[in-house]
């Protein structure tokens, strides 16, 4: 049995969990949001907890057992803490700015990259270098940071682009030269 499925998935005061059918609607102090989860699992809302149930146990019921569980508390957490990620930019010139809501980066390229937030994420930029993504929606966050690293990712031989601010970049030793070559 998924020991991830069995975890139950405890709601926290101010959030709001309502069942209608397979959708599954969760309402906190950030937001609301909504899913549709498959019909090989079914959820049983009890004194402050749901818990996530599957009635066969087949393959595919075993593998949307864990998936259903780990969206369902991906998006208790969302409403009621939400989500952010950090990403860095390294290079010399290399800056973000914001123009309205969108995101304007210089990275090297002979124009400025602009990119349009998602619905329900937003941007921030704390210094010219560091960039905060956050929303509620814990796929869309880390969809919209992807977008962003992509356009510039990190080098291996000097580091340069965008990337994570936890992220660890493996370096390479440039070219060798020739001995003994004059």
């Amino acid at each position: 049995m998924s020991r991830i499925g069995k975890q139950p998935v405890e709601i926290p005061s101010g959030v709001e969990v309502k069942l209608d059918g397979r959708t599954v609607a969760v309402k906190g102090p950030k937001g609301t949001l909504e899913r549709t989860f498959p019909e090989e699992v079914g959820f049983a809302v009890e004194d402050g907890i749901v818990r996530v149930e599957r009635p066969a146990d087949d393959r595919r019921s075993r593998a949307m057992h864990g998936l259903s569980r780990a969206l369902l508390a991906n998006m208790v957490t969302g409403v009621s803490q939400g989500y952010t990620r950090e990403l860095q930019l390294v290079g010399v010139g290399y800056r973000a700015s914001l123009k309205g809501k969108d995101l304007e980066l210089l990275v090297g390229y002979s124009h400025p990259v602009a990119i349009q937030p998602p619905d329900g994420v937003s941007f921030e930029v704390p210094e010219p270098t560091k960039v905060i993504v956050s929303g509620i929606d814990k796929e869309r966050v880390g969809q919209a940071s992807a977008d962003i690293r992509k356009v510039r990712p990190p080098e291996p031989y000097k580091g340069k682009g965008i990337r994570y601010v936890d992220e660890y970049v493996r370096r390479k030793a440039g070219k060798a030269g020739v001995p003994g070559a004059a």
